[in-house]
């Protein structure tokens, strides 16, 4: 397929673009213990989910119930005890960590509560790490969608700060941008408004929104925030490591 510059957006091809709406990803009786000995916990008992491309779902619960454990999983960041994990299909969750690697890569893009961005390098450079790590795009077509997500996230003006010149919640918008770089069909976000203001908070979850109808990517966050959670397409419940 040709590629154009003068469409940033359209330049990579990801799968959820081309397929029928369907499931990006789903698991099946999840468990996960942690720690050791008499301070092993049973995190997660016997978790199953579905999340489906268009569709944004909202994991919500008290602190400890495993709602971050379970992403973590998802993403392919974690192995469950016991369970299965698909993405796109392909039944992922005991895979070899190269397989899980260039999975992740290709269809899974992340936003922590804390930004983890390259502090030494701009906001341009820190976007354009997972294109560069997936090797689909020229250098002009990697700038070019690089500037388009920083210009959808309100920092168009601000590409060659650095990091360290950044605030908190540009930080955080930086990392939002970086989590859509490969046009993943996946977004996991845990708590990715935490940080932010109301204003920049609204703007985050209308742009996840907006991917997420328009270009058929599931989107998944953990939040505390019940006024976001309430503008999902779903909400789901946890406790004590299950749904409720």
């Amino acid at each position: 397929m040709s590629k154009s510059l003068s469409s940033p957006a359209s330049l990579l091809s990801a799968p959820a673009q081309n397929a029928a709406a369907g499931l990006a990803l789903r698991c099946s009786n999840l468990h996960r213990h942690l720690g050791q000995g008499e301070g092993r916990v049973h995190v997660l008992r016997g978790v199953s989910f579905e999340a489906r491309r268009g569709h944004v779902t909202a994991i919500v619960g008290p602190s400890g119930c495993g709602k971050s454990t379970l992403l973590y999983l998802l993403g392919l960041l974690d192995q469950p005890d016991d369970g299965s994990i698909w993405i796109s299909d392909q039944l992922m969750s005991n895979s070899s960590d190269l397989d899980r690697t260039a999975a992740r890569c290709e269809h899974i893009g992340f936003v922590f509560q804390f930004h983890f961005l390259m502090l030494e390098f701009s906001a341009l450079d820190n976007v354009m790490m997972p294109m560069r790590k997936l090797g689909r795009l020229s250098e002009a077509e990697m700038v070019a969608r690089a500037r388009s997500l920083l210009a959808d996230v309100g920092l168009g003006e601000k590409t060659h700060r650095l990091a360290t010149q950044l605030s908190g919640g540009e930080q955080q918008r930086v990392a939002v941008a970086r989590a859509l770089a490969n046009q993943p069909s996946i977004i996991l976000a845990d708590e990715p408004t935490g940080n932010l203001d109301v204003t920049n908070s609204n703007l985050v979850f209308d742009l996840l929104t907006k991917l997420a109808k328009e270009n058929g990517q599931a989107v998944v966050l953990v939040t505390h925030n019940p006024e976001i959670a309430q503008r999902c397409d779903e909400i789901k419940p946890m406790r004590d490591g299950q749904f409720c």
